[in-house]
């Protein structure tokens, strides 16, 4: 590329931070400005609700980058800046000072915010979201004061926020709107998992409930109201019903946005100098041939590669199998592909459910969609390789601990 060119990275994330050391990597010597709203360097997000958050993990291990990384590497870091603008024609953005910076090409890694709640004393203070280090700090100095509470939402955060809870030791109560944890995700045989394993750690696991007013003692939460007008006592009210994508800033632009800003399988959106990677885009997937948004830590560690390399000129997709993980007291999960409630129609078990060693698969007509080991360990390369195939398998060898995953991929395909 010409030497006046340059490129700007707005959302000073893990996505951000990673697409920057891949454009470096990649022998781009033009000016790279990353810019992002929070004055905490790029850090990875997972330790919030696990390690950091339960004093296992110190912080700066969440850091994307040593500090002195980004000025050895000539990266413009500008933090505690806010975009307020995106002119395409111009390649220009503009800050909330006033300023603009011209770009060549432009990468939004703008993340996602948490979901609020739209309640009766959602406002009082005791109730706390988690998505910033701030606000992981706040949880914690919560759990050294308070000995009950309340988590509402029993998705990926919520039920690690609870486990971290109990850990330390205070009283939890979980509520869910669903029938179940994780319904919407796993499907009832595997939501059925989660949901024992916090009642045998002592969480008061409530499902099918609706949360109806936050209450407060002056100025501060002390517990909850219910629909059915049933109370619930807590010292804090934690918060997670989900995410939505960081999005205006795009739809402002023009650009176009349909649940997160949508992008081709480059990670171009609908102007062709602009990008978008991480939470906030909703990308098409090759393996699955549509659009989908994963949220996940994995996405945002490695898409920004296929988006930098994009930005170059290079001819690359993203086409990696969706992965994530969560740890909650002594259950270890990782998940590999991507299967939706409605795209499946049947859960294999690979192990024993109820010591939680086990690997789960969902099928659809004999293929494999998604995997997720539990307690069971160094099986993750199997897994995708059974998803990216699109081979069919016998269910039964595939329950079948005696029969390695690695020879159910020389197997013949059983279509037809």
């Amino acid at each position: 590329m010409a030497a006046h060119t340059a490129f700007v990275i707005v959302g000073a994330s893990l996505a951000g931070a990673k697409a920057a050391q891949t454009l470096r990597e990649e022998g781009f010597v033009g000016p790279i400005t990353v810019i992002g709203e929070e004055s905490e360097h790029p850090y990875e997000r997972p330790p919030l609700s696990k390690g950091y958050l339960m004093g296992k993990e110190e912080r700066e291990s969440a850091y994307v980058h040593p500090s002195q990384w980004y000025a050895e590497h000539d990266i413009d870091l500008r933090l505690g800046s806010t975009v307020t603008a995106i002119d395409p024609a111009a390649h220009e953005v503009t800050l909330a000072d006033g300023s603009r910076i011209g770009y060549t090409k432009l990468l939004l890694t703008t993340g996602s915010s948490p979901r609020r709640l739209l309640l009766p004393g959602a406002d009082l203070d005791g109730v706390l979201y988690l998505r910033r280090f701030a606000d992981s700090d706040r949880i914690q100095e919560a759990f050294e004061s308070a000995s009950r509470v309340a988590v509402i939402g029993a998705g990926w955060i919520g039920l690690e926020i609870a486990a971290a809870a109990r850990t330390a030791g205070l009283e939890v109560t979980v509520l869910q709107r669903a029938e179940l944890p994780l319904l919407n995700v796993l499907g009832r045989e595997v939501a059925q998992i989660f949901a024992d394993l916090h009642v045998d750690h002592g969480v008061d696991l409530r499902c099918g409930v609706q949360v109806a007013e936050i209450t407060g003692a002056g100025d501060r939460a002390n517990g909850l109201l219910l629909a059915d007008g049933s109370g619930i006592d807590a010292d804090a009210v934690i918060v997670g019903v989900g995410i939505t994508p960081n999005a205006r800033l795009a739809a402002a632009a023009g650009l176009e946005v349909d649940d997160g800003i949508r992008v081709d399988a480059h990670l171009r959106t609908s102007h062709p100098d602009i990008y978008a990677a991480g939470d906030v885009a909703n990308a098409f997937h090759p393996l699955v041939g549509k659009h989908i948004r994963v949220e996940h830590w994995a996405n945002a560690l490695n898409q920004p590669q296929t988006a930098a390399k994009a930005m170059l000129g290079q001819d690359v997709t993203y086409d990696r199998v969706p992965y994530f993980f969560t740890d909650q007291y002594d259950l270890g999960m990782e998940y590999t592909g991507y299967a939706e409630p409605s795209a499946y129609d049947q859960v294999v078990f690979r192990g024993r459910t109820d010591t939680r060693e086990f690997i789960a698969f969902w099928l659809a007509e004999n293929r494999v969609l998604a995997g997720m080991n539990v307690n069971v360990w160094d099986v993750t390369d199997p897994i995708r390789d059974l998803v990216t195939s699109g081979r069919t398998v016998d269910p039964n060898e595939l329950a079948d601990t005696d029969v390695p995953l690695t020879h159910l991929l020389k197997r013949p395909d059983r279509t037809g």
